[in-house]
């Protein structure tokens, strides 16, 4: 497993072929990159800039695909993040997963960029021709989340609100 918070962008071929590597197992590898949008809430963003509390984020994210490692038979996964001002098209993030058989892959990839969405300490703020914003979480990050949701779970009480 891999996380990384950081500035430079990064090749996603190259991390893919690197999560790949001497692994012969690994039947799946699914991806998920998000980038900058031009456009939030009606608004033109001209950039956008990312926080963090170092050293509480990637423990977030850690954890995070120790859950998803917990709920799928997944051989590795990766999530690189950016932080600091991006434009429009770059990339935001990276989560990678590898495992078997693509059913987990999937699953596992999108519980992880479900719960980065609510779970990870990071702040936006966007460049718009009003000025700049905060963007709040959004319910559909929640609802999104409330699928995972276990039974007795305190975290499964928490998804939705």
């Amino acid at each position: 497993m891999a996380i990384r918070v950081q500035t430079e962008d990064f090749d996603v071929s190259k991390e893919v072929a690197d999560l790949r590597a001497n692994s012969p197992q690994v039947g799946a590898v699914v991806t998920f990159i998000g980038t900058v949008r031009d456009m939030n809430d009606g608004s033109s963003v001209a950039e956008m800039e990312l926080e963090h509390y170092p050293g509480m984020t990637e423990k977030a994210l850690q954890n995070i695909v120790e859950q998803a490692k917990a709920r799928w038979p997944i051989f590795d996964a990766l999530v690189i993040h950016r932080i600091g001002p991006l434009l429009p098209l770059e990339q935001i993030v990276l989560v990678a997963v590898t495992s078997a058989h693509r059913g987990e892959a999937f699953s596992a990839c999108e519980f992880i960029i479900d719960y980065l969405k609510t779970d990870a300490p990071f702040w936006k703020k966007e460049q718009t021709p009003d000025g700049a914003r905060w963007v709040d979480a959004r319910s559909t990050d929640d609802t999104a989340l409330a699928k995972w949701a276990v039974p007795g779970d305190d975290k499964s009480k928490d998804a939705g609100k």
